[in-house]
């Protein structure tokens, strides 16, 4: 064992460690981002946007007529105009003392004067002013993830940018967590956040401590948070910042611990996909969605195929796959690399709890759209 290192006298319940991690963490100031750059981020306050169309349009390629002077006309009873009517394409405006769009075949110009072959009723053919967007609209709501969809009404409203949040995320990797390290730097990204990546120097607490920069909103550390001789990454963050709790009741990842370096929150996760994963969920992603002000995470509730028992005093991450109207536990604290690529969805078990009976409503996290 490292001569730093210590094992903790006790594993630090869940909601405490989460609870310190989270104190006084507030949300990020918000940016404008350009679209694209803004996608998957949390959106913040903005102002409505105008109606869009703006006017009137047609919604059809046609001829523009008015409605009310087409009562009765029918292939059997044409009815004659004096003028060849307006030809309009799709999202041309609507001309004044017109409120319908007649296709090509329903007017017949082959005679010297244009005859009418079908009825219409107001606004058929027609596209309403703020059809597509309402003026006073937001382009987004306001605590939630930017989707392609969200885009598609801000390109409508003819913006450029948006604004949301966008916390900085610095990952530093520990030699050897490379695959982990990946893991945690996308499934970031996927979050919203901007994600700067270092990798240490060497495994030694002196490497480790000089890339802990806090020059970032959220500090995550792959790899070197046990106790073998070789993990120095709790007594690094102990002497640039403050350790709150090393030793989590949390399996998997019981060896994660918590932080801060000034203001700056610092989690601290094993090199094990399954174990850091699991504490990216349990403290990782609560941080981010303060950071982001993100409203909540899609759950989603059903009842469980089969039992799932967990041990009192340990909270357990339990993969799921969706399976004839219920969940399917795939894996319970100890969750294979295959589980957690397939899993459907993920279910924290309270500590306080010793698992669920088959047949009970449970919420779970979505992992796929």
């Amino acid at each position: 064992m490292n001569p730093t290192q210590r094992l903790p006298a006790a594993l630090t319940p869940l909601d405490l460690a989460l609870a310190a991690l989270l104190r006084d963490l507030k949300p990020v100031a918000p940016v404008k981002l350009p679209l694209s750059d803004a996608l998957r981020c949390i959106a913040a306050d903005m102002p409505p946007v105008s109606a869009c169309p703006p006017h009137d349009v047609a919604a059809v390629d046609g001829f523009a007529l008015r409605a009310r002077d087409l009562v009765g006309a029918s292939s059997y009873t044409p009815l004659p105009l004096a003028s060849t009517p307006l030809w309009v394409e799709a999202g041309d405006k609507i001309p004044e003392n017109c409120d319908c769009v007649l296709d090509a075949d329903s007017v017949d110009g082959s005679g010297s004067l244009p005859q009418v072959l079908a009825e219409a009723v107001p606004w058929q053919g027609v596209r309403r002013a703020g059809g597509d967007i309402a003026a006073g609209s937001l382009p987004t709501e306001v605590g939630r993830r930017v989707l392609p969809r969200d885009l598609l009404i801000a390109r409508a409203a003819g913006l450029e940018k948006i604004s949301v949040r966008r916390p900085r995320l610095r990952v530093v990797n520990i030699p050897g967590g490379a695959i982990t390290a990946s893991l945690i730097a996308e499934s970031a990204r996927a979050a919203g956040a901007e994600v700067v990546f270092v990798e240490a120097a060497s495994r030694d607490a002196a490497a480790i401590a000089d890339a802990l920069d806090a020059d970032c909103d959220l500090l995550v550390t792959i790899g070197g948070s046990g106790v073998g001789r070789t993990d120095a990454t709790v007594a690094a963050l102990a002497k640039r910042g403050e350790v709150m709790a090393h030793g989590i009741a949390l399996q998997p990842g019981r060896t994660s611990a918590v932080g801060r370096i000034g203001k700056i929150p610092i989690i601290a996760l094993p090199g094990a996909p399954d174990q850091a994963l699991s504490a990216w969920w349990a403290l990782a992603v609560p941080a981010l969605d303060r950071l982001t002000g993100r409203r909540s995470r899609r759950t989603v509730t059903l009842p469980l195929a089969r039992k799932i028992a967990s041990q009192v005093g340990i909270a357990e991450i339990v993969l799921l796959k969706r399976k004839e109207g219920g969940w399917m536990p795939s894996a319970v604290g100890d969750l294979p690399l295959a589980a957690i690529a397939r899993a459907d969805a993920w279910l924290l078990v309270p500590a306080s709890s010793e698992g669920f009976a088959a047949g009970s409503p449970v919420d779970a996290y979505m992992l796929r759209e």
